[in-house]
């Protein structure tokens, strides 16, 4: 295996947006790991992922304690790409983990209680060979928990040097607010909520989030912005190709890909291709043209899947009324 040389000009055509009004910066485009990184991945794939994204500007990897499969493998993965390859570059990155689902045997193996949290923290620093995270979130709210205790021991990784800032993932309007007042009084660097969003799934909009928390100086940022894959060219034709994400997990089901969702996505891959775009980059540029948004985290299975999504960032265009209005027809249901 080659040394890796990283890109001389890797940050001239990637545009890096603010966290809220904290003074972090994200690439507008973020790889995420939550499915291709596991154990039965290709290391040379990973490995060929990884540093095209970092030789392309993106400065931001999102991982999870339980993303795999199985779960760890994922923060395994990417700490040996780590130390074999971008050790060196530490400073440039901004590398996240979280911590809530379940991850371990027994009553501390998950939810949002400071033992849950803080153990997470340290085996996720050790699978990944780091000294911090830049980044580490609660991933889900816990109902049996005080959000008190959970904020808590968030603000306990920071003053201990073991993250940076922190951030919460999956929370809804109301929930977030008491977990920004919690940190903002505990003087605690928040910086993102961490949600699910595309022009498919749109209860970001119909609950306000971003109206309701980036005024209170918390930063959005997206995942599933390609719907597990429906807001690509895959399904165009009614059918499921073998070894596509419904063949092998439960995140996107067959039955969901019925005549209907297939009409859908063929008139909005026409607007698409109106504007010099696939579906899967118009779906990206959608996302981005709301400024609020820090950032949109990517999927990958190869470097070529990497590289289409990544032209988003080259053409796009603002939607016009009529555009916006006909993707609203079709998704505001």
């Amino acid at each position: 295996m080659k040394n890796y040389q990283a890109n001389d000009t890797r940050y001239s055509t990637m545009t890096y947006r603010k966290c809220g009004t904290s003074g972090l910066k994200l690439p507008e485009l973020s790889l995420g790991m939550w499915l291709n990184f596991g154990s039965e991945a290709q290391d040379d794939v990973c490995r060929e992922i990884l540093l095209t994204a970092f030789d392309n500007g993106i400065t931001h990897f999102d991982l999870a304690n339980n993303y795999g499969p199985p779960p760890g493998a994922a923060e395994i993965r990417f700490g040996q790409l780590f130390r074999n390859d971008l050790y060196n570059h530490r400073d440039e990155l901004v590398i996240s983990s979280k911590a809530g689902y379940s991850m371990w045997a027994g009553p501390y193996g998950e939810w949002g209680s400071r033992k849950h949290i803080i153990a997470s923290c340290d085996q996720s620093l050790k699978r990944m060979s780091l000294e911090y995270v830049d980044i580490f979130y609660h991933h889900r709210p816990d109902p049996n928990t005080p959000i008190a205790e959970t904020m808590g021991a968030l603000a306990h990784l920071v003053s201990s040097g073991k993250a940076l800032y922190v951030g919460i993932s999956n929370y809804h309007p109301t929930e977030a607010i008491k977990a920004i007042q919690i940190l903002r009084e505990l003087g605690c660097p928040f910086v993102l909520d961490q949600v699910r969003y595309s022009m498919l799934d749109r209860w970001v909009e119909r609950e306000a989030l971003v109206d309701s928390i980036y005024p209170l100086g918390m930063g959005v940022i997206c995942f599933s912005p390609l719907a597990q894959g429906l807001l690509t060219n895959k399904y165009l034709n009614g059918t499921v190709p073998e070894g596509s994400r419904p063949t092998h997990t439960q995140f996107l089901r067959k039955e969901q890909i019925t005549p209907e969702v297939v009409n859908t996505l063929r008139q909005l891959d026409a607007i698409a291709e109106s504007r010099g775009q696939t579906l899967s980059q118009m779906a990206i540029s959608w996302l981005l043209k709301d400024e609020r948004i820090s950032s949109v985290l990517i999927g990958a299975s190869s470097k070529e899947q990497l590289i289409e999504n990544l032209k988003a960032l080259e053409n796009r265009e603002s939607f016009n009324d009529g555009q916006l209005q006909e993707i609203d027809r079709l998704t505001l249901q």
